[in-house]
């Protein structure tokens, strides 16, 4: 398979000018991002790289971490995290409070808000300094220690974060909150905030495509049990309201974050990341979801 050939393809093919989203603007920092902005970059399991593009540039994951703070989860509490949050798709906004009234406060899966609210209690709860083991984490699946939080991305976030604080406390009054709220809330700011790069995300998520072991040197993370449950909670809930769409248009497991960031991978094959700030109306980067369409038509390989 000619992956830099296919990528080429791709960045010939697209432009920020061909789509006609909005990069994310209720957290004010990432306004500033330049809409321009578009890379992409492969990871494959032979150890090869393949990139274009901005792929070195490192942004806002925002809900991208979320994968990262759920494998960490996981590993603490096993299966009984299974009672404080559940594993259906949502159908409804990434920061909706409708459903938790009516289930109990139990989330509908960790990747909205409401559900990595209570992994990031779980977190606090459990962690001497749950920010300081989650950088620790996400430096030692990638081996690059310079990844580190955008503090500024993490003031903008606090600044503007009430209704993430409203659900924290609706949570905890429902009886599945445990720490007081402003531990919970710090830590999940600053989880968001986590700069990486297109690169660094491929490297990342190789964990997920690699039965939970580092590529390069074979350490084992995660229990392949885990990874199976990972992998499937990001095909049926990693793209917000919107992951139906994601497997119908590109066949693979993955994340999205409203920093324009979309990580997915095809297990014992390759993990890919793609980044363009410019969003759909459902929160997803609208460039990042066509490029990586044409990627699996391109290369015919998906998970189905």
């Amino acid at each position: 398979m000619d992956y830099q050939k296919i990528l080429d393809t791709i960045y010939k093919e697209m432009s920020y000018r061909d789509v006609k989203g909005k990069v994310a603007s209720y957290i004010p920092e990432l306004a500033k991002i330049d809409r321009r902005k578009f890379g992409m970059h492969v990871y494959c399991g032979t150890n090869d790289h393949f990139h274009f593009g901005a792929s070195d540039e490192k942004f806002s994951i925002q809900s991208i971490s979320k994968v990262f703070t759920l494998s960490m989860a996981m590993q603490i509490m096993g299966e009984s995290l299974w009672d404080r949050v559940s594993v259906e798709p949502s159908g409804d906004p990434f920061n909706s409070l409708t459903q938790l009234e009516k289930e109990s406060g139990i989330p509908r899966n960790p990747f909205i808000n409401a559900g990595a609210l209570v992994i990031s209690d779980i977190l606090v709860d459990q962690l001497k300094d749950p920010k300081k083991e989650l950088l620790e984490f996400v430096r030692k699946i990638t081996g690059e220690d310079d990844i580190d939080y955008d503090m500024n991305i993490a003031s903008s976030e606090k600044s503007t974060g009430y209704r993430n604080v409203a659900l924290v406390n609706y949570i905890k009054a429902l009886g599945n909150i445990k720490c007081d709220v402003e531990p919970i809330v710090d830590f999940y700011f600053h989880q968001c905030s986590l700069a990486m790069s297109c690169r660094q995300l491929a490297k990342a998520f190789m964990i997920f495509a690699n039965r939970g072991k580092i590529l390069e040197n074979g350490t084992k993370i995660l229990k392949p049990k885990t990874v199976k449950r990972i992998n499937a909670l990001m095909q049926t809930c990693g793209f917000y309201d919107e992951a139906g769409e994601f497997s119908f248009q590109v066949g693979l497991p993955g994340k999205s974050g409203v920093g324009g960031g979309i990580v997915a991978i095809h297990p014992d094959n390759y993990s890919v990341a793609v980044w363009s700030p410019i969003l759909n109306e459902k929160g997803n980067s609208e460039l990042g979801m066509k490029a990586l369409e044409r990627f699996t038509t391109l290369t015919g390989v998906s998970v189905f």
